[in-house]
């Protein structure tokens, strides 16, 4: 949308051609470590074909998640996949599958989403040399494959302005009270019980049932509705409300896209930074607080030291991003909002440690390739992204330095 955020009709594809652009408030926690696409499969109505170049020793990780963004595919660098076809399909599909196709995957719902991610330098040579990568992705309806890879060149895709209005300081809202009860039983059909889950479900629609015959219960439905959004989910944006606390106060999940019934996780995972891969895929890693304790706010100067070789232990690359307290990026004079593998200027201290300098005024001159702007007297959060994380970041026997708050 807006040459912003990818965006395609149902079944089909849409790729950017370079980093998401800051001003999106569709998603929070956006990135600038990877090219982004997405695609909705409504996978009740056909299969989709996912279309795989050879990304040619590239990072790359497709996330296919179902409605409840739980992941059913394994399609990237870290699972070994080979360049071709693959199909997903929804969960009473019996098809034939066409000749040609490697893989079938199969979804618990009707609806899925594909959102392909690839690494690409913040360089002018690497944004150039991506677009014949980038260039084979695809996803497109079962009826439209002929065994040929499809090709694109996404730098020519029409500029769309946002229907919703992408001008606050928050994420765009998706979820509304007043609505949520009328388009639950939808949901709810798309989204067949999971195993234990029957009963559940058996409750849900008895209460939805009731409410649309007796206005009195709908309209306590809505208020009690409305007061859990402000007291129940609205604090989990804030990432030290929950998660697996770590060392230096750090936080994280380990069931990121396989949430299952764990309501909690999926629901703190969707309010501050949907969409996440699974832990095979990517690690993250969340900080609002100094080592002591401390708000990190722009009013303040800190560093981020990693030892020397102890950066995220990667088979891909890390990052090191920084967000306002609505969790989008801060503007700031140097267009920058992240830092990591992509940045080959970093600078390395005569021991080998890496420091990074977070402030919302330049350090010195020997330290500004190391600078990442946080924003003037104001609340900020820090989050890193381990892509194919070795082991030692996903059973968290390594964890992130302390951000230490500089006097």
């Amino acid at each position: 949308m807006n040459g912003v955020l990818p965006f395609a009709p149902l079944n089909t594809m849409s790729i950017l051609h370079d980093y998401v652009e800051p001003e999106q408030r569709w998603v929070a926690c956006p990135n600038q470590d990877v090219v982004y696409g997405a695609a909705i499969a409504a996978l009740d109505e056909t299969p989709v074909v996912v279309q795989v170049p050879d990304f040619k020793g590239r990072f790359w990780v497709y996330q296919v998640v179902d409605l409840r963004t739980d992941g059913f595919a394994e399609i990237g660098a870290m699972y070994g996949t080979q360049p071709g076809f693959y199909l997903l399909v929804g969960p009473s599909w019996n098809g034939e599958v066409p000749k040609g196709i490697t893989k079938v995957f199969r979804g618990k719902t009707g609806t899925a989403f594909v959102v392909p991610r690839v690494f690409m330098d913040d360089t002018a040579e690497d944004r150039q040399a991506v677009q014949a990568v980038i260039a084979g992705i695809d996803l497109y309806p079962i009826a439209q494959f002929d065994g040929k890879m499809k090709t694109h060149d996404w730098r020519t895709l029409p500029k769309l302005k946002s229907p919703t209005g992408d001008d606050g300081a928050g994420e765009t809202k998706w979820v509304f009270p007043d609505k949520f009860f009328d388009e639950l039983p939808s949901v709810l059909k798309d989204a067949p019980p999971l195993p234990g889950e029957e009963a559940r479900y058996a409750q849900i629609n008895a209460v939805l049932a009731a409410a649309q015959k007796n206005p009195v219960l709908k309209t306590a439905m809505i208020d009690e509705a409305t007061k859990a959004e402000r007291e129940l989910v609205d604090p989990l944006l804030q990432f030290r409300n929950w998660g697996v606390q770590l060392a230096n106060n750090w936080s994280s999940t380990s069931n990121n896209a396989a949430f299952g019934t764990d309501y909690f996780a999926r629901t703190a995972v969707a309010k501050s930074n949907i969409l996440v891969n699974a832990p095979a895929e990517t690690k993250y890693l969340y900080q609002d607080l100094d080592v002591a304790g401390g708000r990190l706010n722009g009013a303040n100067r800190y560093i981020v030291t990693f030892a020397k070789d102890q950066t995220p232990p990667v088979n891909g690359f890390w990052s090191l991003t920084l967000y306002d307290a609505q969790h989008f990026f801060v503007p700031n004079e140097i267009k920058r909002y992240s830092l990591g593998t992509k940045n080959k200027a970093l600078k390395y201290n005569s021991d080998g440690s890496l420091t990074i300098y977070v402030q919302a005024d330049p350090p010195s001159e020997a330290q500004r390739t190391n600078w990442l702007p946080a924003p003037k007297n104001a609340d900020f959060s820090l989050f890193i992204r381990a892509y194919w994380p070795k082991t030692a970041v996903i059973d968290g026997s390594w964890v992130p330095p302390a951000v230490q708050r500089l006097n």
